[in-house]
């Protein structure tokens, strides 16, 4: 009987220790993008995982948002703790250069994460087979003000495209993906990852025309926005897609307010980087996440807290 008390008592400690760790748990809202996606799942398996390993220190929740854009602002304000974004997104905000009105110097870098590649689409039916072929046409450039829509700004104007010559329709994916298979837009502009599940549907339901982007337009391109990257999207993504696609790249970063406590930054780094198998076990998408490639494409100053870890690791410079 005394054994089994003891058990008990000691059952109950430890529930009571679990208990206290998670009532300290420092609480961070984690700001991701739309449900249909890759910033959602992604941040939905970071936060599971981060929230597991960090031995009680940080307890995170991933919230669906309109991306890029808008998660800037929402770091920026201290809305949210921390956001995935786009590195060019995050460059234009840091420096208030447009669509930014305004600097958001309140956010800091903790490390990349992804490529992400410039899906250009069109159905079959629309006869795009290049850029300039758009001219005319209804085209799906993402949320208003998002990452997304950036680049299609930047890729449109090299090729003579605005929103003048074009019509574009400010939907995010799922929305895009279920208009598009209903034949109510000609083409659509994603900047994600790979595979991008709801451009899985519409190619499983339907043929499409991969746009690519090459040439010395897109040289010029690189050259005025060198954060962009010339890359292909790999053969057999899609269905249909037999061969490589010429694209532009960019980088899937991820921010932290500046005033978030360096210990806090640094647990949640730490964290994240020596548990990427347990990431990637949620989301295969984290197999792209790697400490060797976590200062690629960032252009905003790392927040302190990061720059400790990436620095312990031999990744900053001393």
């Amino acid at each position: 009987m005394k054994k089994i008390l003891s058990l008990i008592l000691t059952g109950a400690l430890m529930l009571a220790a679990s208990t206290a760790m998670a009532a300290d748990a420092k609480r961070m809202t984690f700001a991701t993008g739309g449900t249909s996606g890759v910033y959602f799942p992604l941040g939905g398996a970071i936060a599971q995982v981060v929230s597991a390993k960090s031995n009680g220190v940080l307890s995170l929740t991933a919230q669906a948002t309109g991306a890029s854009g808008e998660n800037m602002r929402l770091v920026q304000a201290g809305d949210v703790d921390i956001a995935i974004v786009q590195n060019d997104v995050a460059d234009a905000a840091y420096k208030g250069n447009a669509p930014f009105r305004e600097a958001l110097t309140n956010v800091r870098a903790i490390a990349r994460l992804y490529p992400e590649y410039l899906h250009v689409v069109a159905s079959k039916d629309s006869g795009v087979k290049k850029m300039e072929d758009f001219k005319g046409k209804k085209v799906s450039v993402g949320a208003r003000g998002s990452g997304n829509e950036v680049n299609c700004r930047q890729i449109f104007g090299a090729f003579g495209l605005d929103y003048k010559n074009v019509e574009p329709i400010f939907l995010p994916y799922g929305e895009t993906a279920d208009q598009f298979k209903d034949r109510q837009l000609d083409g659509f502009v994603f900047t994600i990852g790979t595979p991008n599940p709801a451009i899985q549907d519409i190619t499983t339901a339907q043929e499409v025309v991969f746009v690519p982007l090459q040439g010395d337009t897109v040289k010029e391109v690189v050259q005025k926005f060198p954060y962009l990257v010339n890359d292909a999207i790999p053969a057999g993504t899609y269905k249909g897609q037999t061969a490589a696609v010429p694209t532009l790249s960019v980088q899937a970063i991820l921010v932290v307010n500046k005033d978030t406590p360096d210990d806090i930054v640094y647990t949640l780094t730490k964290t994240l980087f020596e548990h990427l198998p347990d990431v990637a076990k949620a989301h295969n998408k984290a197999s792209e996440i790697s400490l060797a490639h976590a200062t690629d494409g960032v252009t905003i100053p790392f927040h302190p807290g990061a720059e400790k870890y990436l620095r312990e690791k031999g990744v900053l410079k001393k």
